[in-house]
C-alpha cells in the first residue's frame, strides 16, 4: 500500500444518492474538488441539497471546518462532459449490473485516459464490469460502507487486469479520507458483501421463523459479539431493496445459500426498504 495519503485533486461521481452523497463529501472534506453528476436537473440540486446537509452537520460537530471553503469545491449538474479533467471517477448508481455497465460506459467516455474508474458496486464482478472498459488496467472497485461518512473502511477490489499501482494510489486516496482500505481480489460479494450478507440473511430467516425478535436477535450479536450493529438494523440502514439485489447477485453466481428469504422479498415489494422508506425491520423516525 502507497504510504502517501493524499486524496486525488478532482474526483467525480456518478449518482448523488445517498451512497453517492457520502462518497462526495467525504473526498470534500479530504481536500478534493467534487463533481456529482446525476441523470437531470432536478437530481443535480437534490445532490447538492444532501451533500451541503451533510456537510454543515459536519461543521457543527466540528468548528475548525470551514463550510464555505468546502461547498466552494463541489461542483453538481446532469452533464457528463464535466468529468473531462479529473483524477478519479466513482460509480455510485444503484447495485443493478444493467445501469452499472451503462453508467460506467458514460464515465469512461467522458473522463481523461489517464484517470482512474471506480465501481462502488457490493457484489457485481469487477472483472465482469471491466470486460467492457476501454481502459481495464485503470478499472477497480472502491466499495464505500453506508453510511459513509461514520463508516472507516473502504474496500479495494482489485481485478485481474487491474494495474497494482492503481491500487497502491487507491489505498493512499482511502488513507487520506482517514478511512482503513483492505484489498480483495475479485470475487462475488468480495469479503465484507459476502460475510455481511449472509448474517444478515439468517437473521432474517430466524425473525421469519419466530426464533426471536428483531431487537433480541441483533442484542445477540451486539452484546454477545460486540458487533456495533446488528444485522437486521444494518439491513435497515443499507437498504432492503440494496440487500435484496446483492442476495440475488450472489444467489447466481455463489448458489442456493444466497437465496433471499421471501420475508425479505415480501418487505421490499410492500415499500418496507428500512430508514429511507421509514419502515423495514424497524421504525424510523429521522430526517431520511
Amino acid at each position: 500500500m502507497s504510504e502517501t495519503a493524499k486524496a486525488p485533486r478532482g474526483v467525480g461521481v456518478l449518482g448523488g444518492g445517498r451512497m453517492g452523497a457520502g462518497i462526495a463529501h467525504a473526498f470534500l472534506l479530504a481536500g478534493s474538488h467534487v463533481t456529482v453528476v446525476e441523470r437531470d436537473a432536478a437530481s443535480a440540486d437534490a445532490a447538492l441539497a444532501r451533500v451541503s446537509d451533510s456537510i454543515r452537520r459536519s461543521v457543527e460537530r466540528d468548528s475548525s471546518l470551514q463550510e464555505a471553503d468546502i461547498i466552494g469545491r463541489l461542483t453538481t449538474g446532469s452533464d457528463i462532459a464535466a468529468f473531462a479533467d479529473l483524477d478519479l471517477v466513482i460509480e455510485a448508481v444503484p447495485e443493478d449490473r444493467e445501469l452499472k455497465e451503462h453508467a460506467l460506459a458514460r464515465a469512461e467516455a467522458a473522463m481523461p485516459a489517464h484517470a482512474t474508474l471506480a465501481s462502488n458496486t457490493s457484489s457485481i464482478s469487477i472483472d465482469d464490469l471491466a470486460t467492457h472498459r476501454l481502459r481495464p488496467e485503470l478499472f477497480l472497485g472502491l466499495h464505500f460502507f453506508n453510511p459513509v461518512p461514520a463508516s472507516a473502511l473502504v474496500e479495494i477490489v482489485h481485478g485481474t487486469a487491474t494495474d497494482s499501482a492503481v491500487t497502491d494510489r487507491a489505498g493512499g486516496w482511502v488513507s487520506a479520507l482517514g478511512k482503513t482500505p483492505i484489498v480483495v481480489s475479485d470475487s462475488p460479494g468480495f469479503a465484507s458483501s459476502r460475510l455481511g450478507v449472509m448474517l444478515g440473511l439468517e437473521a432474517i430467516r430466524m425473525l421469519d421463523e419466530g426464533v426471536a425478535t428483531a431487537a433480541d436477535i441483533d442484542a445477540a450479536m451486539t452484546l454477545g459479539y460486540r458487533h456495533p450493529v446488528g444485522p437486521l438494523r444494518t439491513t435497515d440502514i443499507v437498504g432492503l431493496d440494496v440487500r435484496l439485489g446483492i442476495a440475488e447477485e450472489l444467489e447466481s453466481t455463489l448458489g442456493e445459500r444466497f437465496a433471499p428469504p421471501e420475508l425479505l422479498r415480501r418487505m421490499v415489494a410492500e415499500g418496507k426498504l428500512g430508514r429511507k422508506s421509514g419502515e423495514g425491520f424497524y421504525t424510523w423516525n429521522e430526517e431520511r
